[in-house]
């Protein structure tokens, strides 16, 4: 019986102990927690982060381009444009009421010349123009005597006739629109037009 009263004795105070212990740990956790819900309460909120910056892009190195190469042939083609479109802008200029080829119209005429003969397969087709002064009916004529004129030089000058249309257009296409002796000579002319 001493035994039994040992082991009693032992629940009694061994009981107690663990019961204090225990509510002693869930006071403990009831107080941590609301420690933190105050705490919570209280800590202001962060402000959102800014989104890093992006990084800068690398730099782009680009290849120098390499120079075109132009055929021989595209060479020639461009030559070929750039003298007929000469051969068009030149025109050549008559005195008043006259269909003869000045000096310095015979110069212009021999420059086209030489780009004619170098290119052979190349047609023209010359335009006689007047100024305003004078009939329709003889305006036309004179521009067909000057076109014929021009074509009779070049003809003269070796090559073939047959490589020249004329057509007169008398006063009708006119560059200079004003009645004076500076329109009216820009008007006595004889035009190019390649083929």
């Amino acid at each position: 019986m001493k035994n039994n009263i040992w082991v009693v004795l032992a629940i009694l105070l061994v009981i107690p102990g663990l019961l204090f212990t225990a509510s002693c740990g869930k006071k403990s956790l009831k107080a941590d927690i609301e420690t933190m819900k105050d705490k919570t309460k209280e800590a202001p909120v962060p402000p959102p982060r800014a989104p890093a910056p992006a990084p800068a892009p690398a730099p782009v190195f680009q290849k120098t381009p390499e120079p075109v190469k132009i055929s021989e042939e595209e060479i020639r083609a461009r030559e070929k444009a750039a003298a007929m479109q000469a051969l068009m802008n030149e025109d050549v200029y008559f005195d008043y009421d006259s269909a003869a080829l000045a000096p310095a119209a015979q110069e212009i005429m021999k420059k086209k010349a030489v780009f004619l003969n170098k290119y052979s397969n190349v047609s023209v087709t010359i335009e006689g123009h007047c100024d305003e002064r004078g009939t329709n009916e003889y305006n036309l004529a004179l521009g067909e005597r000057r076109a014929e004129s021009a074509k009779k030089f070049l003809v003269d000058l070796g090559l073939a006739a047959s490589r020249f249309t004329t057509i007169s257009f008398g006063e009708e296409k006119p560059i200079g629109t004003d009645s004076n002796e500076e329109a009216w000579s820009k008007n006595r002319r004889a035009h190019f037009v390649v083929k």
